[in-house]
């Protein structure tokens, strides 16, 4: 099939494109870029006043699919991601059966391309059941498509053990993506050790929780030579260690979500949000204004959702007892638009790496860019839409969002992987 894409600003820092152009796509693969471009034959769409991106990536979800359908499936949550503009998400393991063996990529995969809205990329985990004690099947989850390992959710809170997995995963060259939390420390953990625990009389999560196993880690990825990427990263001291290791040559790279750098502990107020509740927990406000430098100066690779959906009467209990987790997928493009493209904190070439190029490096994806010869997964937004954040317009059978009731201002309008929609003017396509 031939599709014409015409008139959208064309962004891709990769190939230093940024210009408004046409964009010719056969048979998956993007024919030729420039002004004025001819198709006897085929679907022709006028993107005229939207911005066009190489397709957006989020390297942290979970899509509960096998296992925990009623928060979340493969179908629902890909199109989830594609409502939010991605054209690609990896899946977490941590479901039930834990995808700690080949069988269970294959099931990812093969559920993926019978009903998924757009590409899915499966992390397998790095030790059997999550329980950090005998290493997963990874040659096998490697050999079937697997593109990292972790065991997220938790942290492999035995130094030796956390050192074998880097040590075979080091031998494929696949990253392995750390939930940096000591146990020991984090405990009952609910918020951020401090002013919010003591505020709201709950249990203390401190940052060294974190920090510590982020520094454990970058010392066994020193060890090991095998690629670290730290997930979540939410303190400033944090961020420094990974800045201290990429000046030092390591192979360690970290992602960012919007919701640790647009929301801190004070946003948990003493009607005690549970949509709020997350892992790792909201931090100060300082660490937040530090991931927003690290997100701007390049120090941040990926910004990605960790999109943890819930069932409404999961959330919708004490604050202990509430599980973890908030629904990102359809907010993050917007939250990035508003919050930081708009407001002059990065340029559209920085949100293309840190949502597309960085995120398929790291899970060692082909290269996708506005180029002859490229994949034709692209992303296009309406820069100037606003909109309100409203739990009726998500895809997703979660709404478990700490954004409901913000009004934002871009939204991502078309969605087309290997050439074809997966979503047009909004609607996903069936």
């Amino acid at each position: 099939m031939a599709l014409m894409l015409r008139n959208a600003r064309c962004i891709d820092p990769q190939v230093g494109l940024d210009e408004v152009c046409d964009v010719l796509v056969r048979d998956g693969k993007v024919v030729e870029v420039g002004h004025g471009l001819d198709l006897p034959k085929g679907v022709e769409r006028d993107l005229s006043g939207k911005v066009m991106v190489p397709g957006l990536v989020d390297a942290h979800v979970h899509l509960r699919d096998p296992g925990f359908e009623y928060k979340e499936d493969i179908a629902s949550g890909t199109r989830a991601a594609a409502h939010g503009g991605f054209t690609a998400v990896c899946a977490m393991p941590n479901t039930d059966p834990v995808v700690d063996d080949a069988v269970g990529v294959e099931y990812v995969k093969a559920r993926a391309a019978e009903v998924g809205k757009c590409r899915v990329v499966v992390a397998g985990a790095c030790s059997k059941d999550l329980a950090g004690e005998v290493l997963s099947d990874m040659g096998d989850m490697r050999a079937h498509g697997a593109a990292a390992f972790t065991d997220d959710g938790r942290g492999v809170q035995d130094a030796g053990m956390m050192r074998r997995v880097m040590d075979y995963a080091a031998q494929f060259g696949c990253p392995v993506m750390p939930h940096c939390q000591d146990d020991s420390l984090v405990g009952d953990g609910q918020v951020n050790e401090g002013v919010a625990s003591t505020r709201l009389g709950l249990s203390g999560w401190p940052a060294e929780g974190e920090e510590l196993e982020i520094a454990r880690d970058i010392a066994l990825c020193r060890l090991t030579g095998c690629p670290l990427h730290v997930q979540h990263i939410t303190t400033a001291r944090g961020l420094e260690l990974v800045r201290a290791a990429k000046r030092e040559g390591l192979p360690v790279t970290c992602e960012v979500t919007p919701h640790h750098m647009l929301l801190t502990e004070d946003d948990i107020a003493d009607d005690y949000p549970t949509a709020l509740k997350v892992n790792p927990p909201l931090r100060t406000a300082a660490d937040a204004a530090a991931l927003v430098e690290g997100l701007a100066d390049g120090s941040i690779d990926c910004i990605v959702t960790d999109h943890a959906p819930h069932a409404d009467w999961e959330k919708d209990r004490e604050f202990e007892l509430a599980p973890f987790g908030m629904v990102g997928l359809e907010t993050s493009l917007a939250l990035v638009l508003t919050k930081f493209v708009h407001e002059g904190v990065i340029g559209y070439d920085r949100l293309v790496w840190a949502m597309a190029a960085n995120p398929r490096k790291l899970l060692g994806q082909e290269p996708v860019t506005i180029a002859p010869g490229s994949t034709a997964d692209f992303t296009v937004f309406d820069p100037a839409e606003e909109w309100t954040v409203e739990r009726d317009g998500f895809c997703s059978k979660a709404g478990n969002s700490g954004f409901l009731g913000w009004r934002l201002k871009g939204r991502a309008t078309d969605v087309y992987v290997g050439g074809y929609a997966t979503m047009e003017e909004g609607r996903i396509i069936e």
